[in-house]
């Protein structure tokens, strides 16, 4: 009677420990699921930050190119703008110039007129 039960107390331990085993290799892979998983969904919202990251240095070359191209054609803007009005200071001038020599022009063509008036009169009288 002794050593029956004890057999069955040593049965039931035996059970108890492969049902403990059993219990924590599946304890065991389910954390190592839950683990992959974790990692996993980790990994894609890495990976999108990654390729997001990627995506944002090519635009900023990209911008870099145009803003350089930009302030380029804008310095030409400005040069042209200022010969430009170099151009029309110089026609000004001109201008300025044109008025002198046409006023000039006429002061002498008074003064002969007055000159070429005074010497008919005489040889009229």
């Amino acid at each position: 009677m002794l050593s029956r039960l004890l057999k069955e107390h040593q049965a039931r331990q035996s059970e108890r420990r492969e049902l403990q085993e059993r219990r924590r290799r599946e304890a065991i892979a389910a954390a190592t699921r839950l683990t992959e998983a974790l990692v996993d969904h980790l990994n894609v919202g890495v990976a999108q930050a990654y390729v997001n990251q990627r995506k944002l240095d090519q635009e900023v070359k990209t911008l870099q190119v145009q803003a350089a191209q930009f302030a380029k054609q804008t310095g030409q803007w400005i040069t042209m703008v200022e010969n430009f009005n170099q151009a029309l200071k110089e026609i000004g001038d001109v201008e300025n110039w044109a008025r002198s020599i046409e006023m000039d022009m006429r002061t002498i063509a008074t003064a002969l007129e007055y000159v070429y008036k005074g010497q008919l009169q005489p040889s009229c009288s």
